[in-house]
């Protein structure tokens, strides 16, 4: 492979030691392989992050799901012990938040994005990368920054997964115009660009995915989604090809090919159950989600199937209206415990029992074709905590994966503008457990920045949820 391997900010920060002294969810016995279970206690976590607060809360799954109380979450922001850094208002830190065992101890770290930071004398961003373990946060944390004094908002989205098919798994990042990846090591002074570069001058990124669209396995190659907006604000969805080969020759454009079918959200997996991932997109604009099938010829002039979703589609509730901005957020995860994953959709601008934008979630079961069963949710749905108020953006952010390890994904969605108190616009996360054939509102939790100490008023807890 031909590598353009860039210098790194002198500003790079690593700490190793005397760091985060967090509450566990329970008592780890063994490291586990899970990519979200930061403590090893064997259940998945849930991250909720929110960039207006510079903060990200960690709570902790278990076999009775998620919760507020001592010992069950925690809270991290940049004044927290050992985080490289000081909490500034134009930060972000939360902006995006993803997971992974980058230091290879068996553990996942939590690894955060803050695009806002201001880096003195170099380019604005980081990506903070804090160290899990079996007593929680304690082994410190290391902070990327921009690997090019002329870069901005680096840290705007992650995935960690194997770029070039070695089994090895590595971080890649993107900022406002770039895509960088690091190699093996992981270490913040081992950063590479492409050797082609493929996205378009005028574009500016605010997201990443990959997965194996081509099919799973070991030495199976990554595809990396890349999607933000042009210079007119019209979508754009991009994509180049992991693998042994030259990073950027093989690279491509979805809005290109399909008019339309460009997202302002991503999420992967296995829609149709064919065994191949699947990529499914949120285009909030065109009130719609498009789902393009996994297999040997995605992502090519041949695609093997897409599909567009409506409110309009059969199968799928409600009707479609300009405000509703169905697809501003979309999850996948397998909700009835079968194999086949299901598709979360967002609409936070939908009204419900004639109150605007209170917000709204469908989910639809697994399938091929548009035509899919669905059932929605919303605030006024018997279980589902709090009522239906103007501006509440329910769905404004969701989230599908088994917390409390039954073996089916649970469904967390965010209201931006949930007021709490007097505190407007504050937002809360409510989690509603897997269940066949859609999820249950029996059991369903709700929480909000007030439960973790978070200021109130105006930070739209849960802007991001992994």
């Amino acid at each position: 492979m031909r590598l353009k391997k860039l210098a790194m900010a002198a500003g790079v920060a690593a700490l190793t030691a005397g760091g985060l002294t967090l509450p566990l969810a329970g008592t780890a016995s063994a490291a586990t392989t899970l990519k979200d279970d930061f403590n090893g206690d064997g259940y998945r976590d849930l991250a909720i992050g929110t960039p207006k607060a510079n903060a990200v809360t960690v709570t902790f799954g278990s076999s009775s799901g998620v919760g507020t109380g001592t010992g069950k979450a925690v809270t991290v922001t940049q004044e927290t012990a050992g985080l490289p850094g000081a909490s500034e208002k134009e930060d972000e830190f939360g902006e995006n938040v993803t997971s992974g065992d980058i230091n290879g101890d068996g553990y996942a770290d939590l690894i955060v994005g803050a695009p806002g930071e201001q880096v003195t004398d170099w380019a604005s961003g980081s990506l903070n990368v804090v160290w899990g373990g079996a007593s929680g946060f304690t082994k410190g944390a290391t902070v990327y920054h921009a690997p090019s004094a002329d870069d901005e908002r680096f840290g705007e989205s992650a995935v960690f997964v194997d770029l070039d098919g070695d089994d090895h798994a590595q971080l890649a990042v993107v900022s406002a115009k770039k895509y960088w990846w690091y190699s093996d090591s992981n270490k913040p002074e081992d950063a590479y660009a492409p050797e082609v570069e493929f996205v378009p001058a005028d574009v500016t990124l605010e997201g990443l995915t990959a997965d194996q669209f081509h099919g799973r396995g070991v030495g199976k190659t990554y595809t990396y989604v890349l999607y933000g907006k042009h210079a007119d604000g019209s979508p754009y969805t991009g994509w180049v090809n992991g693998g042994p080969g030259d990073i950027g020759y093989y690279s491509g454009r979805i809005d290109g090919q399909y008019t339309g079918s460009t997202t302002g959200t991503a999420a992967t997996g296995d829609v149709n159950c064919d065994g191949y991932p699947d990529l499914v997109t949120g285009q909030p604009e065109g009130n719609s989600a498009w789902v393009f099938y996994g297999g040997s010829t995605i992502f090519t002039d041949e695609m093997e199937g897409m599909d567009k979703i409506t409110q309009d589609s059969e199968g799928v509730p409600g009707v479609t209206e300009a405000e509703d901005r169905f697809g501003a957020s979309v999850a996948v995860g397998d909700v009835t415990g079968d194999g086949c994953d299901e598709i979360a959709i967002g609409a936070p601008g939908e009204s419900v029992d004639g109150v605007k934008g209170t917000g709204s979630v469908t989910l639809l079961k697994s399938g091929n074709g548009s035509n899919r069963a669905g059932r929605s949710y919303h605030q006024e749905t018997a279980g589902v905590p709090g009522v239906a108020e103007t501006g509440d953006r329910f769905g404004s952010t969701v989230r599908l994966k088994d917390i409390n390890g039954g073996g089916r994904a649970d469904l967390s969605v965010a209201a931006s503008g949930e007021d709490i108190g007097s505190a407007a616009d504050a937002g809360a996360v409510t989690v509603l457990r897997g269940s066949s054939p859609y999820p249950t509102t029996t059991g369903a939790t709700s929480f909000n920045g007030s439960d973790f100490g978070l200021p109130g008023a105006g930070i739209a807890f849960g802007t991001s949820l992994r």
